[in-house]
């Protein structure tokens, strides 16, 4: 086995989702990196949408489910787990607007460069995305 380049270390480090990190950090290439043909439909479909997410603005799971007519959030945190790594994946949040757990400080980052709006915790750091005005329709 080989060891992850430097690349790979970056995306390690980016905070990539899980599954995506582990085949990233043995050296194999990333289930993301996969032609779309290879994904199946829906995976397609859902990648898709997450690349059409403008920055500074997010989709919950169920909002993606809802805009495909298809699945739920279960079924695109699914693919979002497996394939999600090479799209804009801290677009893609829970409905309340939590950060992702295990991925709170990638995803903290990335909101901060793109402006998402945020609501301020208890002790006034940032501790989710605003939903009100951050959510995505997929027209605007």
């Amino acid at each position: 086995m080989s060891e992850p380049d430097a690349s790979t270390a970056s995306a390690v480090e980016r905070g990539t989702p899980t599954t995506a990190r582990r085949a990233l950090a043995r050296g194999e290439p990333s289930p993301a990196e996969a032609p779309r043909a290879e994904l199946g439909d829906f995976a397609a479909r859902v990648l898709d949408v997450v690349e059409a997410i403008p920055p500074g603005r997010v989709m919950s799971y169920g909002d993606i489910a809802e805009y495909l007519g298809e699945g739920g959030p279960r079924q695109v945190g699914r693919v979002m787990a497996l394939w999600g790594g090479g799209v804009a994946w801290w677009r893609v949040i829970h409905n309340d607007g939590s950060l992702l757990d295990g991925h709170e400080r990638a995803a903290l980052a990335r909101y901060r460069e793109e402006g998402t709006p945020m609501r301020r915790n208890g002790h006034g750091a940032p501790g989710r995305v605003d939903m009100r005005r951050a959510r995505w329709d997929g027209r605007t």
